[in-house]
């Protein structure tokens, strides 16, 4: 009750997130849906569905990653003393925050199941009654059990890991504590000779399951002969790698902002890039991946036939939009946890132009090191695919 309380009375921006959060769900669920009817329709090609199922995972972990995102933004999520005094301490807010997922997701889940089965003909009275009948498999019955397995399988990912997120982030500290942990030094991510390791082997596996043999089950169209599950092992480990090596390349950006002899807006675009590469990295290197990816089959499906159907755009459009819509979320929470910064500069005499300067260096040092890098694994995992 409490969850749905604070829903009704949250910000338009983060009415507008949480509907772009049960819109994908839709989608996601619709996609699931849709390959439960191929295999309905379908039962002598089940190793087409079982790909079929494979693919989805792609936009469904899409659909968690940006779930995840709201939910660290949501307001009434965030950790306060005075929630903590009223006895919301982070395990509370934690199950606040999967109950609201769980609501959005739940949301979008359902119009999936009602737009899918009105597209079969099962439900009649509406403008394009069983429009797609024959594509869903309607004759055939739907096993009820199954779609409904499917159709859990966005909320419950999506609740469980906004949850853990929200779980794991520490308390509320005191003003004391707060002010130390702006002077205190931010640590250096880890991750990226693990990262580059991934990358170069999502690449090796992509390189080398191309020249598979032709005829592999439910193959791709174009030049490519290689099976796609394996094409997805590749990319998934590519997609991986970049996320672990986002955020220190982020932190490169920032060192690479005070070198040579910086002014005080270098210093501090600089800084907050340091401070920021962990949370704002690993989204950046996911959005890599996906626009990589987007590129390397733009150029390997360039002058072919038209391979990709309505199924396959709706996936690419739910990928794309989710990761950048959670790139967007996560720069508003970065935005955010510095909101109290920026307003001590400004109390001190720091002009406003200064801080959009400062935003400024950061997105174009970002641009700067990322697009090229985009354009490079793209390249690389096409070369392989067109020679």
């Amino acid at each position: 009750m409490l969850a749905l309380r604070l829903t009704r009375g949250s910000h338009p921006l983060v009415l507008m997130r949480r509907l772009m959060l049960a819109a994908a769900s839709a989608g996601v669920g619709f996609l699931l849906l849709c390959t439960l009817g191929y295999a309905s329709g379908h039962p002598a090609n089940a190793s087409s569905s079982v790909l079929r199922l494979l693919w989805c995972a792609v936009p469904l972990a899409a659909t968690v990653q940006f779930a995840v995102a709201v939910a660290r933004t949501d307001p009434s999520t965030r950790p306060r003393p005075a929630l903590f005094a009223a006895g919301l301490g982070p395990a509370r807010l934690a199950v606040l925050a999967a109950i609201s997922t769980a609501v959005s997701t739940t949301l979008g889940s359902v119009v999936a199941l009602l737009f899918f089965l009105h597209l079969r003909g099962d439900l009649s009275g509406l403008p394009f009654d069983g429009g797609a009948a024959e594509f869903l498999g309607a004759g055939t019955p739907l096993p009820l059990a199954a779609a409904l397995t499917l159709l859990a399988l966005v909320p419950l990912a999506s609740s469980a890991a906004g949850g853990l997120a929200l779980r794991s982030r520490p308390v509320a500290p005191s003003e004391a504590q707060e002010a130390e942990e702006d002077l205190a030094p931010s640590p250096t991510p880890t991750g990226l000779p693990w990262g580059v390791a991934l990358t170069a082997a999502g690449l090796a596996v992509e390189a080398y399951t191309s020249r598979g043999a032709a005829g592999s089950p439910f193959p791709l169209p174009g030049r490519l002969d290689a099976t796609p599950a394996a094409v997805l092992v590749g990319w998934t480990l590519t997609a991986i790698g970049l996320a672990m090596a986002g955020p220190g390349l982020t932190y490169l950006c920032g060192r690479l902002l005070q070198a040579v002899r910086p002014g005080a807006v270098r210093l501090l675009a600089g800084r907050v890039l340091m401070d920021e590469a962990s949370r704002i990295g690993r989204p950046l290197g996911v959005v890599c991946a996906v626009v990589s990816g987007v590129i390397a089959a733009s150029v390997l499906y360039t002058g072919g036939p038209r391979p990709f159907g309505p199924l396959t755009a709706l996936g690419a459009v739910l990928v794309i939009g989710c990761t950048l819509a959670t790139l967007l979320t996560t720069a508003l929470e970065a935005k955010q946890a510095r909101a109290r910064t920026a307003a001590t500069l400004l109390r001190l005499g720091a002009p406003a132009s200064a801080l959009r300067t400062a935003a400024a260096l950061r997105a174009l040092v970002l641009l700067a090191v990322f697009v090229p890098l985009t354009w490079a694994i793209a390249e690389l995992a096409a070369l392989p695919l067109t020679g």
